[in-house]
């Protein structure tokens, strides 16, 4: 009565005073601390249960592996599943869903996929808790895939099974599977359920289709403030700056309070619009009229939205005097609107700042080689090179992907391992042709290797990015809109070449990178060249 009452105090007080302890009692206890926020005690007194000579039952197990969830104490979590298993509650669909999220939680994704395929039974917590699993740590197709056996498997998903799978298909851009998934949300009739409408909106958003986004935000009778923030955050990524601040007013008008992450998603779409002044209003309101104190993301966004304007001493000066320790991130920002407007001084001096926080991380080294690059310091790039490959450092190389006909195809830079690789390749030199022919000059300047221009020209041509609209051209009907997410930042001979094609091909390009969605139509792009 006292734990369900939310009063631990009062509940151990009565635990304390009792002769006699048995399974229940010790169970209650543990589980009351797990669920109240107290996961430590709730691993202590599963221990002093095991010394009081008491053996644990099933649902035990399943409160005690929660605590091990919340503290992400891994070890711990694999010593109660030995436990488990000697005991043979392994095949307990409760246990198994408890353990499956523990290894999840813990980020081991192959022990959660092992208790997944022993399970003799299991619901729609089991699927759900798995996918859920795999679209968080960013393994999208594996997501989709078991969502598609469950299907088979004649489990019926829920609403959180919707709303987990969803972002698997905003991740990827697989908007022909999202389109699919929102269909059978319709068929269960989940279409009015507030978390799946928000999850709805954020796959549309992130797969291109903002028109969508906001007419399922208008559908909504009822709007919390993830609803708000997604929608916010949706024009924001698209560049759509102005249409995002006109809807924040709107959230004030209608009484709900933004909370920290909406101004997260107000603050990147002034820096992606390049709406400088409204930027820092909004950052100067949020503890005067939102009673919201700055955190290290909002910092970033008006380092972020500085640089890209081009006020980098600004940008400098801001994060020397915040009152919070600058993270590599903020420091990140800075460093890549160093190598925008091509600041080398500046540039050199956060990289090597970069270089104390973060030995390991190859995203400085790689922006610096940029910034040499394009002043046509060959040597220094070497340099860097050198320092990459002392330190054990490796370059997360780029990879781009685009959906056809439900199915998601990955393409790396230089890639040659795809079925279509000749047609692909073919398909570039004709684009090149006639690209060259309407007046595009290649910019050399993104190539980090001093060779000729012929040889900078083939690298760029064969970027990743170009052989996914390649393939996405070859596969498609005419009129088509094409859509291709990469997992870094879009270069810039790139951007200038889709330009260029999406006036050849009349077609409509999305591409979203690792910053930002660009729209190309008609040999211009949404972002208007300020990215």
């Amino acid at each position: 009565m006292y734990i369900k009452c939310g009063s631990l105090l009062d509940a151990r007080r009565v635990f304390d005073e009792m002769t006699e302890r048995d399974v229940c009692s010790w169970t209650v206890m543990i589980g009351g601390h797990a669920r109240h926020g107290d996961p430590k005690e709730a691993l202590e007194l599963f221990d002093q249960m095991q010394k009081a000579g008491v053996a644990p039952n099933q649902f035990t197990f399943a409160s005690v592996l929660p605590a091990c969830a919340d503290t992400r104490y891994l070890k711990q979590g694999m010593k109660i599943h030995e436990e488990i298993t000697r005991k043979g509650f392994e095949s307990d669909v409760v246990v198994g869903n408890v353990l499956m999220d523990m290894y999840v939680k813990c980020g081991n994704l192959d022990f959660a996929r092992e208790v997944f395929d022993k399970m003799s039974e299991r619901d729609p917590v089991s699927w759900t808790t798995l996918i859920a699993g795999y679209t968080q740590n960013g393994w999208g197709m594996e997501a989709l895939q078991l969502f598609q056996q469950m299907q088979l498997a004649g489990v019926k998903p829920n609403s959180k099974t919707f709303a987990s799978v969803l972002p698997a298909c905003a991740n990827l851009a697989a908007l022909e599977q999202g389109m699919e998934i929102h269909e059978k949300i319709i068929k269960s009739g989940f279409q009015s359920d507030a978390i799946v409408v928000n999850a709805l909106i954020d796959m549309y958003a992130k797969c291109g289709n903002v028109r969508k986004a906001r007419d399922l935000f208008d559908s909504m009778h009822q709007r919390d403030v993830v609803s708000w923030t997604s929608m916010i955050a949706a024009y924001g990524m698209h560049g759509f700056g102005k249409d995002a601040l006109e809807l924040f007013e709107e959230m004030e008008i209608s009484g709900m309070s933004p909370d920290d992450a909406t101004l997260v998603s107000v603050l990147s779409a002034c820096s992606h619009a390049g709406l400088v002044d409204q930027g820092y209003h909004y950052f100067n309101c949020m503890n005067k009229c939102y009673h919201i104190t700055p955190t290290l993301k909002h910092y970033s966004c008006m380092v972020d939205l500085l640089g890209r304007a081009g006020r980098l001493d600004e940008a400098h000066n801001f994060i020397i005097n915040i009152t919070v320790q600058p993270d590599a991130a903020l420091w990140s920002c800075l460093l890549g609107a160093c190598r925008i407007h091509n600041n080398l001084d500046l540039g050199e001096r956060v990289a090597k700042h970069l270089f104390e926080m973060d030995r390991k991380n190859a995203a400085p080294y790689v922006l610096l080689s940029n910034i040499y690059a394009a002043a046509g310091r060959w040597d220094d790039i070497q340099k860097v090179r050198k320092m990459m490959k002392d330190r054990g450092v490796k370059k997360t190389p780029g990879c781009s992907w685009i959906e056809v006909n439900k199915q998601v195809h990955a393409f790396l830079v230089g890639d040659r391992s795809h079925p279509q690789t000749d047609k692909i390749y073919r398909e570039l030199e004709r684009l090149s042709q006639e690209m060259k022919v309407a007046g595009y000059v290649p910019d050399t300047s993104f190539v980090l290797s001093d060779v000729k221009e012929e040889e900078k020209e083939q690298i760029l041509c064969h970027h990743s990015e170009k052989l996914a609209l390649a393939f996405g051209l070859l596969n498609t009907p005419p009129g088509t809109v094409i859509r291709v997410i990469k997992n870094l930042r879009v270069c810039g001979d790139c951007h200038l070449a889709f330009k260029f094609i999406s006036k050849i091909v009349a077609r409509e390009i999305i591409v979203r990178d690792a910053n930002r969605y660009h729209h190309f139509m008609d040999g211009q792009c949404s972002c208007g060249d300020y990215w």
